[in-house]
């Protein structure tokens, strides 16, 4: 019987702030720059005798998001040196933060949150394989490798943050728990305007410290997971690395689990051994000597600050479904577009009843946001034309199926759904001689129906509604020509 391990997961995520210029020099921070080695200058190139400036806004950004998460902030902090020699780091150390932190604790999802701080990022490493294309465009040597950096990234300023260790059942918990938290967190950087946090473009990675043990009182070795740079690989590699220490217990050889750091290979969907992992003490941490010490709650209105955070998206949710009453999966879609939601929320001051508010947003989850995927140029239509449309749905006054269909126009035309109804010959006819006229028409082009019904196959007349709805082009009223259908076949 194979014995039940409990797997242990700590998170560090590192997030590019949205600042106009990088950490500590005036060089232009834009992680969309294609032309390499643009955006530098002497400070972040760590010519000798340029001397860094902490960029205020970064602070500010770090410190919102330690009142966002219920974090302390703290009085008193510095920056550190971080020592090591990498390519990507022009100085040979990395400015950062080790015992003074600017926010400690605060909660987000099912993780308390152990610090959060700020750094320089690094370079951009660029590896081009031996024998590709553009290493024989570039290279002397046609059929080798070589690596180049692009040091426009070096000195953005990057916000890490890391949680406490959580334990849970299965893999399966661990893997999506994990997800959940960090689509959280990036939404939070993204309401307080700190952050875009495009994960495709690296500007919020997402690192996972793994363990299991038999014991659930006990860690075991510890292995990090680093650069997750899709939610997607955020959950397949934890539970890929789960299933592989747990592997590596039950394995008959003897395998032992050895602290290092491991990478997250896409295509194979498996990680794979990078290095031993590192220590605090491997970094030979000391305070930063050319930057000040600050004391925040005297350079900042913390008081101030924390009344002008926005809205978050727990709070968010719980006014969604307190005021609006719609579906749990339809609040997620206005909580992950705020776009969406400042519009929907422009349409909802139009409605009268929380019933149009539901109607309302069923069109927009269901309709909109389908013909959105089948073309991402179409645009949110004209708040006024919305609200007209749904007042004419919920006023009986056209059909569902015609609404979807003018929906459809108003996406890419700004023009009243009552007009184009009216125009179009769509208004729902309550006339009930005329709809009369158009069931008889269908009865008679549809026999084997009509046989099929008076056998006892009640839900046959479905079959004769559609197609009466369909000769009235949408127009006639469903619950009129159900009861005109029976009344003729009785």
């Amino acid at each position: 019987m194979q014995k039940k391990y409990y797997p242990t997961i700590g998170l560090e995520i590192h997030a590019e702030l949205k600042t106009q210029t990088k950490m500590f020099c005036g060089c232009r921070n834009n992680p969309d720059e294609e032309s390499p080695n643009v955006n530098i200058c002497p400070i972040c190139m760590a010519h000798p005798g340029a001397l860094p400036v902490i960029n205020k806004k970064t602070i500010e950004n770090v410190i919102k998001v330690g009142l966002a998460i219920d974090g302390k902030i703290a009085d008193f902090t510095e920056f550190d040196r971080k020592n090591y020699f990498y390519p990507d780091i022009p100085k040979g150390f990395q400015i950062s933060q080790y015992k003074y932190p600017i926010v400690s604790g605060g909660h987000l999802t099912d993780f308390d949150i152990t610090r959060v701080h700020l750094e320089e990022d690094t370079a951009n490493n660029k590896h081009r394989e031996e024998n590709s294309d553009v290493g024989r465009q570039n290279s002397q040597t046609s059929d080798v490798g070589y690596s180049l950096i692009d040091f426009n990234r070096a000195g953005v300023p990057l916000m890490e943050l890391v949680t406490e260790s959580h334990t849970f059942e299965t893999a399966e918990e661990t893997s999506k728990n994990a997800t959940k938290f960090a689509k959280e967190l990036r939404l939070v950087l993204l309401y307080l305007g700190v952050a875009e946090a495009n994960m495709e473009k690296g500007e919020m990675r997402v690192e996972a410290n793994i363990s299991i043990s038999t014991d659930r009182k006990k860690l075991g070795t510890k292995v990090e997971v680093k650069n997750l740079n899709s939610f997607r690989s955020v959950e397949r590699a934890i539970k890929y690395e789960i299933d592989r220490m747990i592997e590596l217990f039950e394995n008959d050889r003897g395998a032992e689990i050895v602290q290092e750091t491991r990478g997250w290979d896409e295509g194979k969907q498996k990680t794979f051994s990078q290095r031993k992992k590192e220590s605090s003490q491997d970094y030979r941490y000391f305070p930063e000597p050319d930057l000040p010490k600050m004391k925040l709650h005297e350079a900042f209105d913390l008081e101030k600050m924390k009344k002008e955070l926005p809205e978050l998206p727990e709070a968010k949710r719980l006014r969604y479904k307190n005021d609006f009453g719609i579906k749990d999966e339809d609040i997620e879609s206005y909580i992950n577009d705020i776009d969406l939601a400042k519009w929907f929320e422009e349409v909802v001051k139009m409605l009268s009843t929380t019933e149009e508010i539901k109607i309302a947003s069923n069109y927009v989850t269901s309709d909109y946001l389908g013909l959105k995927k089948n073309n991402t140029h179409i645009k949110l239509p004209n708040v006024e034309n919305f609200a007209e449309l749904i007042d004419l749905v919920s006023e009986n006054k056209i059909s569902s199926r015609v609404a979807k269909d003018i929906l459809a126009i108003i996406v890419s035309k700004d023009e009243s759904p009552f007009k184009i109804a009216t125009e179009k010959g769509l208004l729902q006819k309550n006339d009930e001689k005329e709809i009369k006229i158009i069931v008889e028409k269908i009865i008679e082009e549809s026999p084997e129906v009509v046989v099929t019904y008076k056998s006892g196959k009640e839900n046959a007349i479905m079959s004769l509604v559609g197609k009466v709805i369909k000769e009235s082009k949408g127009s006639a009223n469903p619950q009129l020509v159900i009861k005109i259908l029976k009344d003729s076949l009785k």
